[in-house]
């Protein structure tokens, strides 16, 4: 298909040799693909640099938006596509991208995720309505400023696409719980900005309401043990985060 706008993909990086390859040959409908990287210490850059289209530039991870909105401002191109990794396109996820880049009705693209966990596909656990923009206009979207789940604040109107993208999160147990702590740092340095501070509530009561909440309003009860492991490691992360902040205030590293 010819492809009346030029693409651009963006990625942020930090050792991810393991699905690299496989996520850089699936975007070979693109024109040109920006990698930021925080000074991977696998195979990440060997593996990128030796890819025609790659434009490798590194630099030191601050936070989650800066880190994106660098990649956005490498791109040469108006139309961006913004995957993670561990995000599988597929050949349905790119038709529908080249179909609707023939003839673009909004400024930027919702896609639904489909969530893989420790090898199970995970239908509820509060990840069923898991929409994130992944296609958007460069000169209509830049990420909030939030050091974690930022989220892209668009200037235009929005639309969603019909495909879904895998999202295989899960390399290793300890791989998942420590990205989760490293999210857990990072939102309780937004907090101690905000000048919050933290009680035994949120101690007590806010990782027991995410368990259940998780668990049981968002029907995490019927994804089985791997529904209870999200939903148990998740809570933990809520009180990583008010721990982490009480030790801000305590000034204890």
């Amino acid at each position: 298909m010819h492809k009346k706008n030029k693409i651009s993909a963006l990625a942020i990086t930090l050792n991810e040799a393991e699905v690299l390859e496989d996520f850089l040959k699936s975007l070979d409908f693109v024109d040109e693909i920006i990698i930021v990287d925080s000074f991977s210490s696998d195979q990440t850059k060997a593996i990128a640099t030796s890819f025609e289209k790659v434009k490798w530039f590194e630099r030191t991870f601050d936070n989650f938006s800066e880190q994106k909105n660098f990649a956005i401002s490498k791109a040469s191109h108006d139309w961006l596509l913004f995957f993670d990794p561990d995000e599988e396109i597929t050949s349905e996820v790119k038709e529908e991208i080249l179909e609707t880049l023939e003839n673009p009705k909004a400024d930027a693209y919702f896609i639904r995720r489909q969530l893989y966990f420790m090898g199970k596909k995970i239908n509820y656990s509060g990840f069923q309505t898991d929409w994130v923009i992944r296609l958007f206009h460069k000169k209509h979207g830049r990420y909030n400023g939030n050091l974690v789940h930022e989220t892209l604040q668009v200037q235009g109107t929005t639309a969603k696409l019909k495909s879904r993208v895998p999202h295989h999160t899960y390399k290793s147990f300890d791989d998942y719980t420590h990205k989760l702590h490293k999210y857990s740092a990072l939102q309780a340095r937004m907090l101690y900005e905000k000048k919050k501070k933290p009680s035994l509530f949120h101690f007590i009561f806010r990782p027991f309401y995410r368990f259940w909440h998780q668990y049981l309003i968002r029907l995490g009860i019927l994804d089985g043990k791997e529904g209870f492991i999200l939903a148990y490691i998740n809570a933990f992360s809520v009180f990583k985060r008010y721990l982490n902040l009480w030790l801000l205030y305590r000034k204890i590293n």
